[in-house]
């Protein structure tokens, strides 16, 4: 039995999982999405990656996925003995020393986001329901409001303070509709900071809400 310990972007909001989380369960594996206190001004990367490390305790197959601004938290956590894969999701990945606050410079996010926009189709101009809701069923998406809270800044300051990378298979999930981080985007920061080729599944930014299924799919290897 897999335990999959889940780790949300900004806000933190564990809710942000529960479609996926029974289907890994159904499925016979454990599976644990942490709360991360987003909203709170006295907690940065030390305090999420020591949730995370929490929820994993003494268990010894372990792996963790990371969604969005949880990619900043994973390293962390990965240190812990008993994590035996990393699977970023739609996530920021770091390098080390880095802040979530320097990446968007870092890795020219800005400028792939517009690109996508004016090739697609859609507005450049951000907004919560063209770049993240845009394939989450509104019911689902209603359903989410009283689990939203607003991400401190305080985690855009604090450092990603790891040497490397555990030694352990690092995968990236990239969805083929996110107009956030484009697909595209994406694939080219998997190959430059992991060395590793992103696997695109159909789906925007918050893939777990949108596409399940599929997700948990392809995190049971199917």
């Amino acid at each position: 039995m897999t335990c999959f310990v889940l780790i949300p972007g900004a806000g933190g909001s564990a809710w942000y999982w529960h479609r996926v989380v029974p289907l890994l369960r159904e499925a016979g594996h454990e599976a644990i999405a942490v709360d991360l206190p987003g909203d709170d001004e006295a907690a940065g990367l030390p305090e999420y990656a020591g949730l995370v490390t929490s929820a994993i305790s003494a268990r010894d197959d372990v792996v963790l996925v990371a969604q969005s601004l949880g990619g900043f938290t994973a390293p962390l956590a990965a240190a812990r003995p008993g994590v035996r894969a990393l699977v970023f999701v739609n996530a920021m990945i770091p390098v080390p020393g880095e802040t979530a606050g320097a990446w968007w410079g870092n890795t020219g996010w800005e400028q792939a986001r517009i690109d996508a926009a004016l090739t697609g189709g859609y507005s450049p101009e951000f907004d919560l329901g063209t770049y993240f809701l845009h394939d989450v069923p509104p019911e689902v998406a209603e359903a989410g409001l009283p689990f939203q809270r607003p991400e401190a800044d305080v985690v855009f300051g604090s450092v990603c303070d790891f040497g490397e990378w555990p030694a352990v298979p690092l995968r990236v999930v990239a969805g083929t509709r996110d107009r956030f981080f484009p697909a595209g985007f994406q694939q080219r920061l998997a190959a430059d900071r992991l060395g590793v080729a992103a696997d695109l599944l159909p789906g925007g930014h918050l893939i777990a809400l949108a596409e399940p299924g599929r997700l948990a799919g392809y995190l049971l290897g199917r």
